[in-house]
């Protein structure tokens, strides 16, 4: 019974965005006939839903953890709605973008962003397989221990230098140089959520100090 409840609901979160991201699209778009609507469709809600098989067959106590959580700190409610906001907005000027015509991007430029926010995904998968703890809420876990290895022995929050990726290069997927600069703010609401993240890792996890001070880099190498 509970794996069945755990079906439905990460099905209807699944429909859910798929008609959400479609309404955001192609109402602005005011047409069917965008490429990159569709395109970012299939590169956004495919792998998700494998993702999303696969974790429910052999890890279905992480799935359950992706879809329930939720936000207690407030600076990190304020993170949320900042990115939903960017979000939100990002992919309404994308439609309006294509319907108007305001953007001149090289044809190349949608599928190189394509192929770029499907390694994000992969790095992103990556990221849940080395951490088992991993949640979309900032809280520290009964039986929780630092991970250094793999990704996460280069920089500290892998996961998010993942999201950054697939956030900045959905705009690019749709055409769009407008809706692109909409979602740069995104990176700076990141580093609000990390910092807040470290506050509570470094009093609440053992080992976190000692962790910090062998991997430098919280985003990117050499950068930040």
């Amino acid at each position: 019974m509970k794996n069945i409840k755990l079906l439905v609901g990460a099905l209807s979160k699944w429909i859910a965005g798929v008609v959400l991201v479609f309404a955001l699209l192609f109402l602005p778009a005011s047409t069917l006939c965008y490429p990159g609507g569709w395109l970012l469709l299939a590169i956004l809600f495919i792998p998700m839903l494998l993702m999303g098989v696969f974790l429910y067959i052999y890890a279905p106590d992480l799935l359950e953890k992706r879809l329930r959580g939720k936000e207690e700190r407030v600076k990190q409610k304020s993170v949320v709605a900042w990115s939903g906001l960017l979000f939100v907005v990002s992919f309404v000027v994308a439609g309006f973008d294509f319907r108007y015509g305001w953007s001149a991007m090289p044809g190349w430029m949608p599928w190189i962003a394509g192929l770029l926010l499907v390694a994000a995904y992969v790095m992103y998968a990556e990221v849940m397989r080395e951490n088992a703890w991993l949640s979309r809420s900032i809280e520290v876990m009964d039986g929780q221990q630092v991970v250094s290895s793999g990704l996460y022995g280069i920089v500290r929050h892998p996961m998010y230098t993942a999201t950054i990726l697939m956030f900045l290069m959905m705009p690019l997927v749709l055409g769009s140089w407008w809706a692109f600069l909409v979602m740069v703010p995104y990176v700076l609401v990141i580093v609000r959520r990390i910092n807040d993240e470290e506050e509570l890792l470094e009093r609440e996890l053992d080992g976190y100090l000692q962790y910090k001070q062998r991997v430098k880099w919280r985003l990117l190498p050499l950068l930040w």
